[in-house]
């Protein structure tokens, strides 16, 4: 899969790595992950794969420094995956384009589309919103240059990383700029980016902007959270792009 498209590289010229799944016609998702994370996810496969069966073409990338992607895990910094995902969006010239992303992966959504006026529809799955915050909260143990995100020896914590977060502080004022569809989905029970995140966003945001909660899901969708989560957003999807 994903012949059609050829070979998608960022601005530093390192190589995405990228599935794609072919629907029909000219609308197209793509899909963006959250930091730690790739295009592998559980979650994002099942969404892809929703799509697809619903006639709608779906990519599902890693960020540059992530899953198979060329580029160092210790460059992946939210200023740079914004760049990535126009790239990424370079590529499919003649389609139709909705966003979805999940976790900071959603916080790149919001600056993209901000800044981007080929993003037609946009999603946030458990969006990350204020990106300081997150930083100091989950990785204020760990010691940036020498330390690890959540202990995870793959995912060194990098002074790069540390200062964009503090420098983006928060996207909410961001989503202000922009006015397509836009669909907040967030579980009560995300221990990691807190429902108040897609809360306070809502608040600068322009209509056509709708929040889904989904009571007793976690940020993952785990178990049933991500059959109800595709179904839902596969419907959203459809009649929005």
């Amino acid at each position: 899969m994903g012949a059609e498209l050829g070979e998608i590289r960022n601005e530093h010229g390192e190589r995405l790595d990228y599935t794609f799944h072919k629907g029909e016609g000219d609308r197209i998702v793509v899909i963006g992950h959250g930091v730690t994370g790739n295009k592998d996810r559980p979650a994002l496969i099942a969404l892809a794969e929703g799509l697809a069966a619903a006639g709608i073409s779906a990519l599902r990338f890693s960020f540059s420094g992530n899953g198979e992607s060329e580029g160092a895990f210790t460059d992946a910094t939210i200023t740079k995956e914004v760049a990535d995902l126009g790239k990424v969006i370079d590529a499919l010239q003649g389609y139709n384009v909705c966003y979805v992303g999940h976790s900071m992966g959603g916080a790149v959504g919001v600056l993209r589309t901000a800044a981007d006026e080929r993003i037609q529809v946009l999603v946030s799955l458990a969006g990350m919103v204020h990106t300081k915050a997150f930083a100091e909260r989950e990785f204020s143990d760990a010691t940036p240059d020498e330390g690890f995100m959540w202990d995870e020896p793959d995912c060194p914590l990098s002074q790069a990383y540390v200062d964009d977060m503090a420098m983006i502080d928060s996207v909410a004022k961001q989503a202000s700029k922009f006015a397509v569809p836009w669909l907040l989905v967030h579980g009560t029970e995300d221990d990691i980016v807190p429902p108040e995140d897609s809360h306070d966003i809502l608040q600068f945001a322009n209509e056509p902007t709708e929040l889904l909660e989904l009571p007793g899901v976690d940020h993952v969708f785990s178990d049933n959270g991500t059959a109800v989560m595709v179904e839902k957003v596969v419907s959203w999807i459809d009649q929005k792009l």
